[in-house]
C-alpha cells in the first residue's frame, strides 16, 4: 500500500506542475489578447490552432499516448486561453 501512496504523492507533484504550467499559458494568452486588441486582430486564429492540434497530435504519439485524448484535453486548453483572450 505504501507504494501507491508514493505514487500518488508523484501524482499530485505533476499534477501541480501542469496547474502551473496552465496558469503561465493563460498569462500568456492574456497578453497575446492585448495585443491583438491593439491590433484589431481577430482572437480566434484557425490556423495557429490548426498547427498547435498537428504539432501536439504528433509529439504524444511519439510519446505513446493516445493521440485523441491528448487532442481533446488541447482543444479544452485552447478553449479555456481563447476565452482570457
Amino acid at each position: 500500500m505504501e507504494d501507491i501512496r508514493n505514487l500518488r504523492k508523484k501524482i499530485d507533484e505533476v499534477d501541480e506542475q501542469i496547474l502551473l504550467a496552465l496558469g503561465e499559458r493563460t498569462k500568456l494568452c492574456t497578453t497575446i489578447g492585448l495585443i491583438k486588441k491593439r491590433q484589431g486582430l481577430p482572437i480566434r486564429d484557425r490556423d495557429r490552432e490548426k498547427e498547435l492540434h498537428t504539432r501536439i497530435k504528433k509529439r504524444a504519439a511519439s510519446m505513446k499516448l493516445d493521440t485523441n485524448h491528448v487532442e481533446a484535453i488541447y482543444r479544452h486548453v485552447v478553449e479555456m486561453c481563447t476565452s482570457v483572450q
